[in-house]
C-alpha cells in the first residue's frame, strides 16, 4: 500500500497571506504546504482519503489523483472538512456513492451543515453524492482493516487512524495511553507538529518527538506544520528516524488481514 502526503501545512497553509517570514518567502519547494491531507492507494487501487481539506481540488490536480473510493475524517475543522464540494469530481467520474467514515461528532456536523451532499444514487451528478458512517471500533473496508485511534485535540475528541503498520495522527494535543497501546509495532507514524512553542490544542515540536520517542516507529514524519518550521531548519533537529513531512511525500507500507481473518 502507498500514502501520498497531500498536504502538510496548518489551517493557514504555507506560505501564509500576507506573511514576510523566512519560511514564506522560501524557495524550497518542501516549504510550501497545502493543508493536511492525506490518499491512501490499496493494492487493488482504491483509494481512501484521510479528511478533505480546502485544497483538495490542488491537490488532486498536482498528484493526478482521479479516484476517492471512500474518506476516514479526523473532525470538522475547516481545514480538514471543507474541501468535501471538491468529491463531487470524483463521484461524477466514477458515477457512485463515496463513504465517509467519523466520529458522532463528525457525522453529526456533515448531517447538519453538509445535508446537500448526502444522496443517493441517480440520474444526476452535479452535486457529490454521498453516505455517512460512524465508527469507533476497527472496521473492513475494501478488505482492509482500519483502526480509528481516539486523541484529543484541545476539548474535543477527535481520531487518527491505523492502516496496516502505518498510522496517521494529526492536530493532536494529548494521546491517551489506550491509544498510545493501539499504535504498537508501527513501522510508518505521521504526527502532528504545529510548531516551536506549546500551543493548547497541538503538540509542538517538543511533545511530538516525546510520543515518536513512546510510539517509536521504525519512521515518523512530522505534519501539521506552521511556517515557523522551516524545512532544512527542522531537519536539521531531528533524530535519525524522525523526519520533516512534505506535500507530495509517498510512502509505501505493509497491510494487514483483513477482519475476517483476525
Amino acid at each position: 500500500m502507498q500514502l501520498t502526503l497531500l498536504g502538510s501545512g496548518s489551517s493557514a497553509g504555507t506560505p501564509v497571506i500576507g506573511c514576510q517570514c523566512e519560511t514564506c518567502r522560501s524557495d524550497h519547494p518542501r516549504n510550501k504546504r497545502t493543508r493536511c491531507s492525506a490518499a491512501i492507494t490499496l493494492p487493488d487501487g482504491q483509494v481512501i482519503l484521510i479528511d478533505t481539506g480546502p485544497d483538495l481540488r490542488l491537490q488532486a490536480l498536482r498528484e493526478g489523483l482521479d479516484r476517492v473510493d471512500a474518506v476516514l475524517y479526523t473532525h470538522t475543522h475547516a481545514d480538514h472538512l471543507h474541501g468535501i464540494d471538491d468529491l463531487r469530481a470524483f463521484c461524477q467520474l466514477q458515477r457512485a456513492q463515496i463513504p465517509l467514515y467519523g466520529n458522532a461528532d463528525t457525522v453529526a456536523h456533515i448531517h447538519q451543515k453538509f445535508a446537500y451532499t448526502l444522496r443517493d444514487p441517480g440520474d444526476f451528478w452535479d452535486l457529490p453524492v454521498l453516505s455517512v458512517h460512524q465508527v469507533d471500533r476497527p472496521f473492513e473496508l475494501f478488505g482492509t482493516v482500519v483502526t480509528p485511534i481516539p486523541v484529543q485535540h484541545g476539548r474535543i475528541g477527535i481520531l487518527g487512524y491505523r492502516i496496516g503498520d502505518l498510522a496517521y495522527l494529526t492536530d493532536v494535543s494529548e494521546i491517551p495511553s489506550t491509544s498510545l497501546k493501539l499504535l504498537e509495532g508501527l513501522s510508518i507514524l505521521l504526527l502532528d507538529c504545529l510548531r516551536y512553542k506549546p500551543h493548547y490544542t497541538h503538540i509542538n515540536l517538543e511533545q511530538s518527538l516525546e510520543y515518536a520517542s513512546r510510539i517509536e516507529a521504525q519512521r515518523t514524519f512530522m505534519i501539521h506544520m506552521t511556517h515557523e518550521m522551516e524545512y532544512e531548519a527542522l531537519g536539521r533537529q531531528l533524530p535519525e528516524n524522525v523526519f520533516v513531512g512534505y506535500d507530495g511525500l509517498k510512502l509505501r507500507f505493509d497491510s494487514q488481514p483483513s477482519a475476517s481473518e483476525c
